[in-house]
């Protein structure tokens, strides 16, 4: 019996230290963070501009999207909900539009783990163009934070949304250095 509780008491004091390692360092972490993803395509800034308006039917190019809702306008500005095949939703805002080249949208919702926008700007090339997609975020949580860095990776929805863009054009997806 006192073996048992001595492998227990061990065990909860890794899980803690753990727990308290992980707390630190994402309290360490900056709550704001910048990361980009360049993605090379053979489209036009006009094709690439349609697709990534046509919310419609981004589930049938976005692997994670199970629908998108569209929320009507908010001072002007489209807003819609994106539902993922997890459970998961987001709520979004276009708050810049200059077509086919720059496009910003945020997340509306204040009260979630984590804030920010995405940056999009498409520059024409001589085999077609670039997109690049630029996350400004916050994360407030301290775990969360060591999470969205050190597990999930901050470029990692970027690729996901790149990867599935360069696949509804038929093109696997090819990123700048």
């Amino acid at each position: 019996m006192k073996k048992l509780t001595r492998i227990l008491i061990f065990v909860a004091g890794v899980l803690l230290a753990l727990i308290l390692g992980v707390l630190v360092a994402g309290m360490l972490l900056p709550e704001e963070h910048h990361a980009s993803r360049t993605l090379i395509t053979r489209q036009t800034p006009e094709a690439l501009w349609t697709a990534i308006n046509d919310h419609a039917t981004e589930p049938s190019w976005r692997s994670d999207v199970q629908n998108v809702t569209s929320l009507g306008e908010r001072n002007g500005k489209p807003v819609w909900q994106e539902n993922y095949k997890d459970g998961n939703k987001v709520t979004l805002i276009t708050t810049e539009s200059k077509p086919p080249t720059r496009m910003v949208r945020e997340l509306t919702d204040p009260e979630g783990p984590f804030s920010g926008r995405w940056e999009i700007d498409i520059r024409p090339t001589p085999g077609g163009s670039n997109i690049t997609v630029t996350e400004i975020g916050k994360v407030s949580n301290p775990i969360f934070r060591f999470v969205s860095k050190y597990v999930i990776g901050h470029t990692t929805f970027m690729e996901r949304y790149l990867t599935g863009l360069a696949g509804k054009f038929g093109e696997q997806a090819q990123f700048a250095q």
